[in-house]
């Protein structure tokens, strides 16, 4: 990454200065998720229920901003450039960009038997291969200047680089953002949920129903159950909350392992001043 930056700065080449900016938010991405990952298992404490597990959600939105800024930093410059054209050396845009293509092709061929594992590689997989993509925009555009000294095509390289980076800074901030607004998973339909809640012997109604996500893999779920009133006296509510508890495990896409069910008489909710 530092020698295509120095390169970057002696050639005049705009795309070259893109690709290492791109190069360098993947690193420091990597960097924060293994911090995050490491913060993340620290147990949890009276003050911090959770533990740190938000760590790696908060450490995913300051990723996504800092490549949207980046990416809006290279779309504006690549304009700019686009007008008023720059000199720019293309045999400096072509060693690095081949350097540059070769490194992530390297890191495409030790990631490959991984990508289909964890959400971390298949990440680290598409991550690189998007390096890889802005390297050949960069040896497209050096050739394009060696053959024609079309000096644009570096400019017309970068947005193409801009554009690879908008896409994954936009779902970074969606996904930290449906976390942090306490969202409902985008995979569980609470309409379906409420309805097979209800369909639980003995119960009649589920209110105040609500889903959201803590971290990655950790989905929990709170309802209120209103259950018939012998149920409460004849010992009938261990049964159903283990019939509440099976709903949420095993009959829809996202596994709720942490729900709370408040059980009460059908009376009980007049005393909820709380609006949910």
């Amino acid at each position: 990454m530092v020698a295509e930056v120095v390169t970057a700065h002696l050639t005049g080449s705009l795309a070259l200065l893109a690709d290492a900016g791109h190069m360098l938010t993947d690193s420091a991405g990597l960097v924060m998720a293994l911090v995050a990952a490491h913060l993340s298992t620290r147990p949890a404490t009276d003050r911090s229920t959770w533990g740190l597990k938000r760590v790696e959600v908060l450490a995913a939105a300051a990723q996504a901003g800092i490549l949207a800024i980046v990416g809006v930093l290279v779309a504006v410059r690549a304009v700019t450039d686009l007008a008023s054209p720059p000199q720019v050396a293309s045999a400096g845009m072509l060693i690095m960009g081949a350097a540059g293509l070769a490194a992530n092709l390297l890191s495409l061929l030790v990631l490959a038997p991984y990508r289909e594992g964890s959400l971390n590689t298949r990440a680290a997989f598409l991550e690189v291969l998007n390096d890889a993509l802005g390297s050949v925009g960069v040896l497209a555009a050096a050739g394009v200047i060696w053959a024609t000294g079309w000096t644009r095509a570096d400019a017309v390289a970068s947005l193409l680089i801009a554009v690879l980076i908008a896409p994954r800074a936009l779902r970074l901030l969606r996904e930290a953002a449906s976390v942090l607004l306490e969202l409902t998973p985008a995979e569980l339909d609470l309409g379906q949920v409420r309805e097979h809640m209800e369909s639980v012997e003995h119960v009649e109604e589920v209110h105040d129903l609500h889903a959201w996500t803590v971290a990655t893999g950790l989905p929990v779920l709170t309802a209120h159950v209103v259950v018939r009133d012998q149920c409460l006296r004849d010992g009938h509510a261990p049964r159903i909350l283990h019939a509440l508890q099976d709903c949420v495990t095993g009959h829809f896409p996202v596994r709720v392992e942490h729900a709370t069910f408040q059980l009460e008489p059908a009376g009980h909710r007049e005393h909820e001043h709380l609006a949910h």
